[in-house]
């Protein structure tokens, strides 16, 4: 991995070649956001289609979120359901700027996003409060990345650690599904309705799809739009493949990509990618290549 220098913090706690897919029971129709199917447990140590491959084998504790989750049925979740933090606080200090320099792609970023976010602290008068009290206030970050300009497939996947796996082009962090006691932290924790929320170091991050990247595949029947960059160089795409059909892990490979034509760097070329999706684990499940 080229970092030269980033804030890469561990957890969610709020206080403190193309891989083949393992054998799964995914289905190739995308599920409703009404009924998700939840993550809990679903960690391994080599990769597998629908799980996360941890570099982190052990949790502890409930992570952030504490309160009760109604909308969290046996096997499955509501996002509909699901309360997202209150308020609409701009960020006018952004700044990312993503620029190849001869072979690396370099993300300079303050990690403050583009778009407006929830209030953190989440406020006692909230209704988020009751189920999730991130004490956490939102805070500028040093993020420098040095990452491959042309990525190259490792021998065999890597695991994915906690904390950020990527970076996304609206200036935030993109973390993986897991929150600190390696639940899904997409179901358990609240996040605002840009889907992110800061950690205890104040880095605000995403662990799953948000509807405030910038990405026009589902109105105009094409391919997703980039929405940032793994940590091993790779593409991030939104949640549509080829023909605008929006994808499940059924079309996707361990680490939740696969490879075919796309827009990189300005023009089409055929180069593995990854996907964000609806179902668990939503971004990258491992990584594919060199670090």
């Amino acid at each position: 991995m080229r970092v030269a220098a980033a804030v890469i913090v561990a957890g969610c706690a709020h206080n403190t070649s193309s891989t083949a897919p393992a054998t799964d029971t995914t289905s190739s129709a995308p599920p409703a956001l009404s009924a998700l199917p939840l993550g809990d447990g679903k960690v391994s140590t080599a990769p597998r289609a629908g799980y996360v491959y941890s570099c982190q084998t052990s949790f502890g504790g409930n992570g952030g979120a504490t309160g009760k989750a109604p909308w969290i049925v046996g096997t499955s979740w509501d996002q509909t359901a699901k309360p997202t933090v209150q308020g609409s606080v701009l960020w006018p200090n952004s700044r990312v700027t993503i620029t190849v320099q001869a072979a690396e792609r370099v993300v300079s970023a303050n990690n403050l996003p583009s778009h407006a976010t929830g209030v953190f602290p989440i406020a006692r008068g909230d209704p988020a409060y009751q189920y999730d009290a991130n004490p956490n206030s939102i805070a500028e970050q040093v993020i420098l990345l040095r990452l491959a300009a042309q990525p190259q497939a490792a021998a065999l996947p890597t695991c994915v650690g906690q904390g950020m796996i990527g970076f996304t082009v609206s200036g935030a962090a993109l973390y993986n599904a897991l929150d600190a006691g390696g639940r899904d932290a997409a179901a358990h924790e609240v996040q605002d309705a840009c889907g992110g929320h800061p950690q205890a170091a104040g880095q605000y991050h995403y662990h799953s799809w948000s509807n405030c990247f910038a990405d026009a595949a589902g109105t105009q029947g094409r391919h997703s739009d980039l929405v940032g960059y793994a940590l091993d160089g790779y593409g991030v795409y939104g949640e549509y493949g080829e023909g605008g059909v929006m994808l499940t892990n059924a079309q996707l490979d361990a680490c939740h990509g696969h490879t075919h034509a796309v827009l990189w760097d300005g023009q089409q070329s055929t180069i593995y990618h990854y996907h964000m999706t609806r179902e668990y684990p939503y971004s990258v499940g491992c990584f594919h290549g060199v670090r």
